[in-house]
């Protein structure tokens, strides 16, 4: 489980909407590592608010490392946490029931691309820095009721093996099998995160609500990278679980994570 930037949200209906849509903006890869951001003046015009509204927001990001404020160089993006390494705690999973999740509930397709891969995704699928991805977003129902937001990232040469309406009515993990991709491993971690304006009106949910935050990189038997997963959760409709087994002896017995599953999709 790996802890984000630290979540501090400003005074103001208004300055949360900023800060939430910025913060997506960052997260997502939209504004990247390092960019410099619109002056205040700026941000006010495109957001409709004061540049005092707009001022709370950038206090707020730049307290949660996420952006860098500097007299006579602008306010720059920072893609990592300020204050350090963020801490970890690493624990096993099998790979989710991707089908059996796909088989029980329906997807809808939100949107669809493909560009240049975002450095976080890039960086942690070991891609070159220019390559392309397929990028979509679906939200996943149980009945009417969405409960995921999920954005995917596949190598532009596998993903050219499946249509965009091939996407929205089959389970990625079907799709990426179809093509030919041996799954070998995935790398999971899950944090917690507040819902921005587009996210919460998907989910039908408040803005700012709490959600649970997924990351997952999937890996073929050769090591590479075939998918990267970001997926917000409500949590009154999603649930992680993980066993844990009594190991050690004497003053050295402890608990460690179990060979177990967790409920999602990708």
């Amino acid at each position: 489980m790996r802890a984000e930037a630290v979540q501090i949200l400003p005074e103001g209906v208004k300055a949360r909407r900023v800060y939430l849509s910025l913060r997506d903006q960052i997260t997502g890869g939209v504004l990247r590592d390092g960019e410099t951001l619109p002056g205040e003046q700026k941000l006010a015009e495109t957001f409709g608010v004061s540049r005092v509204t707009v001022r709370r927001a950038l206090d707020a990001l730049a307290q949660g490392g996420l952006i860098e404020r500097r007299a006579g160089s602008g306010t720059k993006v920072r893609a990592r946490p300020a204050n350090g390494q963020a801490a970890a705690m690493d624990f096993t999973t099998l790979m989710p029931q991707l089908v059996e999740m796909g088989q029980k509930t329906t997807a809808r397709l939100l949107s669809f691309s493909y560009g240049r891969a975002p450095d976080f995704v890039a960086s942690a699928m070991r891609l070159g820095g220019e390559s392309k991805v397929q990028i979509a977003t679906r939200v996943r129902l149980t009945g009417d009721v969405p409960f995921s937001h999920l954005t995917t990232y596949v190598p532009a040469q596998i993903a050219q093996n499946y249509s965009e309406n091939d996407l929205a009515t089959t389970p990625l993990f079907k799709l990426l099998e179809r093509s030919g991709v041996q799954i070998e491993e995935a790398h999971q971690s899950v944090s917690a995160t507040l819902a921005g304006p587009d996210v919460a009106e998907a989910l039908e949910v408040d803005v700012g609500s709490a959600l649970l935050s997924l990351r997952r990189v999937v890996r073929d038997i050769e090591g590479n990278g075939v998918e990267y997963l970001s997926g917000l959760y409500r949590p009154d409709m999603f649930r992680l679980e993980m066993p844990l087994t009594r190991v050690g002896q004497g003053a050295a017995r402890h608990w460690e994570p179990a060979i177990g599953q967790s409920e999602g999709e990708g």
